[in-house]
Parts: structure tokens; C-alpha cells; sequence
């Protein structure tokens, strides 16, 4: 749980202290436009961006009634933002799982990408997808660039 907001918090510092050594130095607009930067960018990279993680075998239940696609991510992964931004409101009708917090779904991601936890993968119909995602039907919009490396943790 703590991992999933690390980055998030530590643009939080970052972005305080940043911002009160500007205002020190006697530039508190300056402090202020670089402390919402910095709150945009712990915003986009928590976990609040996505939709309500499930867990893995819970996700594929559900994907097997409903015939909806399963998004194994986590946060910080720029690839999952990208993914996440282009999905728009669509994608809250997907099954997102965080593969930090469900070691079921890290264990599938790792199953499905030759040991590594790359992500996104998406398991559409049963059948995991890493890459060149736009070419995946999701029924909800195109997805992605071909060929985008995702983000890989070595296992």
C-alpha cells in the first residue's frame, strides 16, 4: 500500500520545499504555480487516477460474466497513465488490477510476460496482451502506439 504512494508523496515534499525556499527568496506566485505542478504530477501518478482496483481472481470472474477486458497495472508506470488518459471514462468499464497490491495479479502478469511484470497487460477473452494494445478490441477506443515498451520489472 505504502509503495503505490511513495511517488505521489515524494512530489508532495518536493513540491513544499520547493516552494517555500521560493517564497523565502520573496517569488510566492512562483511558489504557488510550481506547487500545483507538483500536486498535478503526485495527482496523475497515485493511485486516484485509476479506477478501484479489484483483485486478479475477482477481475477474471467478473470478465468471464461479463465479457469485459482485465487491465493489470501499477503506479508510476507511465505506460498505465498513457493507457488510463486515452481510455477516458471508458475506462471505469474495465477491471483494473494493481499488480502491487494482489500478488495473484503480479503472479499473472509474471505468467504472461516470461517472468517479467510488465505493464499494462491487458487480458482480453482469456488471452494476455503487453503490446500494441491499440490493436486489442477493447469496445471502448484505440489504445496505444505499437511497439511501446511498457514498464518492466525483471523477475
Amino acid at each position: 500500500m505504502t509503495r503505490a504512494w511513495a511517488l505521489p508523496m515524494l512530489f508532495g515534499f518536493c513540491g513544499s520545499v520547493v516552494a517555500a525556499g521560493l517564497i523565502l527568496r520573496g517569488s510566492p506566485g512562483a511558489a504557488v504555480a510550481l506547487l500545483l505542478v507538483f500536486v498535478l504530477l503526485a495527482g496523475v501518478n497515485s493511485p486516484l487516477m485509476f479506477p478501484r482496483s479489484i483483485g486478479a481472481p475477482e477481475a477474471e470472474r467478473r470478465s468471464a460474466a461479463d465479457g469485459r477486458p482485465v487491465v493489470f497495472w501499477r503506479p508510476g508506470c507511465k505506460y498505465c497513465i498513457r493507457l488510463r488518459i486515452r481510455l477516458g471514462r471508458s475506462a471505469r468499464q474495465l477491471h483494473w488490477v494493481d499488480i502491487w497490491r494482489d500478488p495473484a495479479g503480479a503472479a499473472a502478469v509474471r505468467a504472461a510476460n516470461d517472468g517479467n511484470e510488465t505493464v499494462p497487460t491487458v487480458l482480453v477473452a482469456g488471452r494476455p496482451h503487453t503490446k500494441g494494445l491499440q490493436r486489442i478490441n477493447l469496445g471502448v477506443s484505440a489504445l496505444d502506439r505499437p511497439g511501446h515498451a511498457g514498464c518492466s520489472i525483471t523477475g
